[in-house]
């Protein structure tokens, strides 16, 4: 039996994995299935790095992890990750920090770090690298002369070329991308974007799911990321969610909730979300009074300069709204800054008419899929869904709109509040077995079943 190895940026403890969500208990199942290893940074920073790793045995998990320096913390990872490779994926090429210090810390941090796994290896070991911090892991396994099957699994936008290209050295990375087995993406339109670069950039060659430059030729699918569909709709039955639910419906007093739950991030449309809100109060005098809308946003990043300016800008939009709208029984928009569990958010989401889900570039968004579980099949609520975020590709059923159309998006929501019960049944009943067919059980074994393929051939 192979033992699956993940590599991800933070690495979290099995007893935690529920209270993460789907994605956590997913991986945390797969790695106990065959006593597994979870490898990646440890959360922590000292002055100096020697290399040492830290094991905790986890039931049949092991955990190992490595410490970064207060210099890796800044450049690798606030740095090259998340003010290079994070705004540049989701388009945002104006908050891009193109600085070469970043990228060379990058990929020290990658050498280091696939330096300390090689040790830990098996020789029937399968290794499944995750996301945006990694790109180049697969690249330093190569030349410690790692054999085994890996794959890589994107869950962030892959960006069109004319974006891509922006960055200098982006044709070192997708050569580090290169050393992989399997690269996966959230969408197909994500595999599309990765593939005509290849053909165009580097005269590669493509066919089917196949990518073909470097001298080598590698897996390009697409694996769109589900939630753990059943379980949450049973969380959504908890007691706690009911709780929530109930305490939500006598403080609204009749009046139907718009909820988004974003985590505060400049990619997830926030400011024209508030506005489109405010919009909508201005075109539709019918609905004062009678709506409410409340967005949860837990801070993120507090050390990233753009971070602190979109948590002023939305309270500034906050009161702004409340200050010409609010009556003395009616507050149109709460925003709170607090993270709720999983069966609380269940008991919000079922609790409101309509979900707000309109980030200007997302991966997947899971919250989309999470509300749509959460809703009484006998009375669900809307979803008003990004056309830019790759569930759109699934959930089409939902409300499309246009995150950048400020009216459009609040035509959308006054439609949504006017729905009927009917179409409002129909539409669920309509995304409802993709969530389930498609959740975060089968996207892991297809996964891992495109990594074992590679195997099998090599064998052969």
């Amino acid at each position: 039996m192979n033992r699956l190895v993940v590599v991800s940026n933070r690495v979290g403890t099995v007893k935690d994995a529920a209270r993460a969500g789907g994605l956590a208990v997913a991986l945390v199942e797969a790695l106990s299935a065959a006593g597994g290893l979870w490898y990646g940074w440890s959360g922590e920073t000292s002055e100096a790095n020697d290399g040492r790793l830290r094991m905790v045995q986890d039931g049949d998990i092991t955990l190992a992890t490595l410490d970064l320096t207060d210099q890796d913390y800044e450049q690798y990872y606030n740095g090259f990750a998340n003010r290079t490779l994070w705004p540049l994926f989701h388009y945002r090429i104006d908050l891009t920090s193109f600085d070469r210090r970043y990228y060379e810390t990058y990929q020290q941090v990658n050498a280091q770090f696939a330096e300390g796994l090689v040790p830990l290896l098996q020789p029937n070991d399968l290794i499944w690298v995750h996301d945006y911090h990694f790109l180049a892991f697969g690249q330093e396994l190569r030349r410690l002369k790692c054999t085994q099957p890996i794959g890589f699994f994107l869950h962030i936008p892959f960006p069109s070329r004319e974006v891509f290209i922006t960055l200098p050295r982006h044709d070192k990375l997708v050569e580090a991308l290169f050393a992989y087995d399997v690269l996966g993406f959230q969408t197909d339109r994500d595999r599309r974007m990765f593939q005509d670069y290849v053909v165009r950039e580097l005269g590669g060659e493509v066919w089917e799911n196949k990518a073909r430059a470097f001298g080598r030729t590698i897996e390009v699918r697409t694996f769109p990321i589900g939630i753990d569909t059943e379980t949450f709709v049973q969380s959504a039955d908890s007691p706690e969610a009911i709780n929530q639910y109930t305490s939500m419906r006598e403080m609204l007093k009749g009046r139907h909730q718009i909820i988004g739950v974003d985590r505060l991030d400049y990619t997830k449309g926030l400011p024209e979300r508030f506005e489109s809100f405010e919009r909508l109060l201005e075109d539709h005098s019918d609905v004062h009074r009678k709506v409410s809308f409340m967005q949860i946003a837990p801070v993120s990043r507090t050390e990233v300069e753009e971070y602190v300016d979109i948590r002023h800008e939305l309270e500034g939009a906050s009161g702004r709204i409340n200050g010409r709208f609010a009556e003395f029984d009616w507050t149109p928009l709460r925003y709170l800054n607090r993270s709720f569990s999983r069966h609380q958010l269940a008991g919000l989401y079922r609790a409101s008419r309509i979900g707000l889900v309109t980030p200007l570039r997302d991966g997947m968004n899971l919250v989309a899929k999470e509300y749509v579980a959460a809703q009484d099949p006998e009375d669900p609520g809307v979803l008003i869904l990004s056309r830019f975020a790759g569930a759109a590709s699934q959930l089409r059923s939902a409300l499309i709109v246009n995150p950048y159309d400020v009216k459009a998006v609040a035509d959308a929501v006054h439609e949504a509040l006017n729905m009927t019960l009917q179409e409002r049944r129909d539409r669920h009943q309509t995304m409802m077995p993709d969530l389930l067919a498609n959740n975060v059980n089968i996207w892991r074994d297809n996964f891992i079943e495109g990594m074992k393929s590679v195997e099998r051939r090599e064998a052969a």
